[in-house]
């Protein structure tokens, strides 16, 4: 994760000089904002993965005699028939449509991505005191 952590901090200086660059040249506030923005997005990215490589164990990326098989086995869980991203991704889908269209869509956007978000945390949970 070190290598990470450093290659998103040397990306938000390029990006940083890029800002400048482009801010001084196009004198065009919404691209500067942007690039800006990008920048800001980059340190946080950055600094959370050096911070988290200092708490957890060094990684094959890390070690640089390391082989390709060193990083190989479970990379966590992931829930093979979850439907909840696709209606997670309906209701965002209609939540940015409303901005073009109108805030009223809002209103229709906001029962599927409860549902969806509900649905996603509680897929596996089947209460506390359950025996099986």
């Amino acid at each position: 994760m070190k290598i990470q952590g450093r290659l998103f901090i040397w990306l938000s200086v390029f990006i940083l000089i890029m800002a400048i660059v482009y801010g001084v040249w196009s004198k065009e506030p919404a691209g500067t904002t942007a690039l800006f923005l990008a920048f800001g997005l980059s340190v946080m990215i950055g600094f959370y993965l050096g911070f988290t490589a200092r708490r957890v164990d060094a990684g094959a990326q890390d070690d640089k005699e390391a082989d390709v098989a060193d990083d190989a086995g479970e990379l966590g869980f992931f829930s093979p028939h979850s439907w909840q991203p696709l209606l997670l991704g309906f209701g965002g889908a209609i939540a940015f449509l409303s901005i073009a269209v109108g805030w009223w869509l809002i209103y229709f956007a906001a029962p599927f991505i409860i549902l969806g978000l509900f649905g996603w945390v509680f897929e596996y949970y089947h209460g506390e005191n359950r025996t099986q």
